[in-house]
């Protein structure tokens, strides 16, 4: 039966690679070149997953004021790494257990302690990443766990990309069936509790997709960087439109093209892929925190230098 999902999963793959390729040999020869090579058609579709992932679930975090809780994940999922290493087990099942465990020890801290929400993340994942520190310094190997922490995108092998296209499919088919509950419980969790909505079967369900989004990302920009994956993309959507449609959209679009980009310049010009898919996504921030029509900096400075009775359609 596995082997059978392999083969199936790989045929997807390819299949999708396949369609990628098509739409890349649009491109002049200079921009299609590097994508020629194999790895390179593995991570740019790995990115590109990566990318409308992070995008789609970075609106409910930016919305949810979660920044730290992503924080706390990413680093919680460390010592999972570690042991399942240790245990012969898939990174995925140690990485997805122990940001699970951490996310739910979170929870417990805040509902049934006098410690708040951001003091109990602090306290758990800096205890997690510190123990999945320790345990790396012991473990002699040549395997390079440390690219978990950094990500290596352009190494990336077919079982991780499966594993990146079914979390991809996962958190799609979630926020697809889940719409209304998940947009109640970001915006007013008490409307959603009074319409008859278990808000927290909803509150842990989202952070077990941010949970399985993270372990899927691994492979590609790291745990220290996917935070900023899973925050910036839904930042600069924010900064560009008020309804959270659109916002999906435009954050999906530019976790996308942050990918893309960064992925190309880091072949182009040698650099970390994680690193530069992180500043892509940063630049196009910057570009919307300057030039967004109703919060951008400029428009406001203009506005303010026009006078107060100036309007804006």
């Amino acid at each position: 039966m596995m082997v059978w999902f392999e083969t199936l999963g790989r045929a997807m793959i390819d299949t999708l690679i396949a369609g990628l390729m098509v739409i890349v040999g649009v491109f002049p020869e200079a921009l299609s070149a590097p994508f020629d090579y194999a790895f390179m058609q593995r991570a740019l579709l790995t990115s590109i997953l990566v990318g409308a992932i992070c995008g789609l679930l970075s609106c409910f975090v930016v919305l949810k004021r979660w920044s730290l809780l992503g924080d706390a994940i990413s680093h919680a999922v460390l010592p999972g790494v570690a042991i399942a290493y240790l245990l012969g087990w898939p990174f995925f099942i140690g990485a997805f257990l122990a940001g699970a465990v951490s996310a739910l020890g979170i929870g417990a801290l805040e509902r049934h302690t006098r410690i708040k929400s951001d003091a109990a993340m602090g306290l758990m994942f800096t205890f997690a990443f510190a123990l999945g520190v320790v345990i790396i310094g012991k473990i002699a190997t040549n395997t390079h766990l440390m690219h978990i922490l950094f990500g290596n995108v352009l190494g990336v092998q077919y079982p991780a990309l499966m594993l990146t296209l079914f979390s991809g499919v996962v958190a799609l088919m979630a926020v697809w069936i889940f719409y209304r509950p998940l947009v109640l419980y970001t915006f007013d969790p008490m409307q959603a509790r009074a319409l008859g909505f278990n808000t927290s079967v909803v509150h842990y369900g989202l952070i077990l997709l941010l949970t399985l989004t993270i372990v899927a990302s691994l492979e590609t920009v790291g745990i220290i960087l996917v935070v900023a994956m899973l925050i910036t993309p839904g930042a600069t959507a924010h900064l560009l439109t008020e309804r959270l449609t659109t916002m999906m959209l435009l954050s999906v679009g530019t976790g996308v093209l942050s990918a893309v980009l960064g992925l190309y310049l880091s072949f182009q010009f040698d650099l970390a892929s994680g690193g530069a898919i992180v500043l892509v996504a940063t630049a196009l921030f910057t570009v919307a925190l300057l030039a967004a029509p109703r919060h951008g900096l400029v428009g406001r400075w203009w506005r303010r230098r026009q006078g107060p009775g100036t309007t804006t359609s």
